[in-house]
């Protein structure tokens, strides 16, 4: 039977840590509310596994991550849902934070709650940390006294989007690997085998075959102006992220990006994903439509998308509803205006711009597996060409010399 460690609480505020033996985490949970204890947090516990826990680099101790927020925004919810007070609540998530940074951070909150003020503004003053939506959301819960109720559903779109996120990321781990162990394989055989085979002709003055002399001239052009060419890129990789960081380069490049074959069908429906999500979890939470809409409108990332969302505000305004601009705007795909036009019809907007992200979920991850699908044995035919040419001009220039009159 597998093994879980706890962190529980008692009535008075005390944690207490532990471990023990249960079917599953629910399990766990039951048995410590038994007890008379509420359970904060409860993980899979196995001493055996040692080099499964995660490594944390020494540079990123005091850098917050996407899952400190996560685990924040959970533990909060199961300590206003089992009855605390926020400050308890705060109190105790202060005193088991893993992370030094977050314990800063929610130690922080804390002080300013406690100082009069409410915990929308207190999360505000931490951007970096809590985004917009959240910050919001916390406010519409206040307001409406659905704190418990706003936090869970905080949870589920934190839990969905990080799961979304670490698919994508997952999914690049081996076309990138592949990439940089095709480029070192061409970069050894080029400036280092390919030198040994130019001095061994050059000895017995013979002359390069075409191939081994084209491969002679592009090492050479490496070795001896190396430092032009990092000068180069590095030039190029500063005009670019400049260029990118203007607004006339980042709606240029953004739109650039959609008009790509393949990636650009991806990127579109991430970012209807994320617009559905965001928004439908912010009118969940009481947040009024046009607000809401503002606030995605800054949680879009590309910029040809988040400008095409003016319109749909401005027609908001004028009482045309949220379904009839978005088609005028062109940019959300036809099932995607089907389920929110429904939704706008039937009062359920919310829940079905909700629908409409789990939809396109999984319209990501099909359209992530059949672009990587593509691209993996597109680049293993390249570098294979790349490396297998310059071997075949290393094998001709070998035969080569068995033609050599003695």
């Amino acid at each position: 039977m597998p093994s879980y460690r706890y962190k529980a609480s008692t009535m008075d505020g005390k944690l207490i840590e532990g471990t023990m033996e249960a079917a599953d985490d629910g399990t766990v949970a039951l048995k410590l509310q038994e007890m008379g204890l509420f359970p904060v947090r409860i993980d899979f516990s196995d001493s055996k596994t040692f080099l499964k826990r995660e490594i944390e680099l020494p540079w990123r101790r005091n850098k917050i991550r996407r899952k400190d927020l996560l685990v924040f925004t959970q533990e909060l919810h199961t300590l206003v849902k089992s009855g605390f007070p926020l400050d308890r609540s705060l109190t105790i998530i202060s005193q088991i934070a893993e992370s030094p940074a977050m314990r800063d951070i929610v130690q922080d909150i804390l002080k300013e709650v406690k100082g009069g003020k409410s915990f929308s503004e207190a999360l505000g003053k931490h951007p970096d940390v809590f985004p917009k939506v959240y910050v919001n959301m916390i406010r519409a819960g206040e307001a409406g006294g659905a704190i418990e109720e706003v936090l869970a559903h905080l949870t589920a779109y934190l839990v969905t989007s990080d799961d979304l996120r670490s698919y994508i990321i997952g999914a690049m781990i081996y076309p990138v690997l592949l990439s940089v162990v095709a480029l070192a394989s061409i970069t050894i055989l080029t400036l280092f085998v390919v030198p040994r085979f130019v001095v061994i002709f050059e000895d017995i003055g013979v002359p390069l075959p075409l191939p081994m002399a084209i491969l002679k001239g592009i090492s050479a052009l490496v070795t001896d102006f190396w430092w032009l060419i990092l000068a180069i890129c590095v030039i190029l990789g500063v005009y670019f992220r400049r260029f990118r960081n203007s607004a006339s380069g980042r709606l240029k490049w953004d739109r650039w990006l959609l008009r790509t074959p393949l990636l650009g069908t991806v990127l579109r429906k991430v970012e209807v994903s994320r617009f559905s999500r965001s928004l439908g979890t912010l009118l969940h939470g009481g947040v009024p439509l046009l607000q809401a809409m503002t606030i995605v409108k800054e949680i879009i990332g590309n910029q040809s998308i988040s400008l095409a969302i003016e319109p749909i505000r401005t027609g908001i305004k004028k009482g045309e509803g949220i379904a009839q601009p978005m088609k005028q705007s062109a940019v959300f795909p036809p099932l995607a205006m089907h389920l929110i036009e429904v939704g706008e019809e039937t009062g359920k907007l919310d829940n079905m711009l909700n629908q409409v992200a789990e939809v396109y979920d999984v319209e990501v991850r099909n359209s992530i597996k059949n672009l990587f699908a593509f691209f993996e044995p597109a680049l293993i035919v390249l570098m294979g060409i790349i490396i297998g040419a310059i071997v075949i001009s290393m094998l001709t220039a070998i035969f080569s010399i068995n033609d050599i009159p003695l």
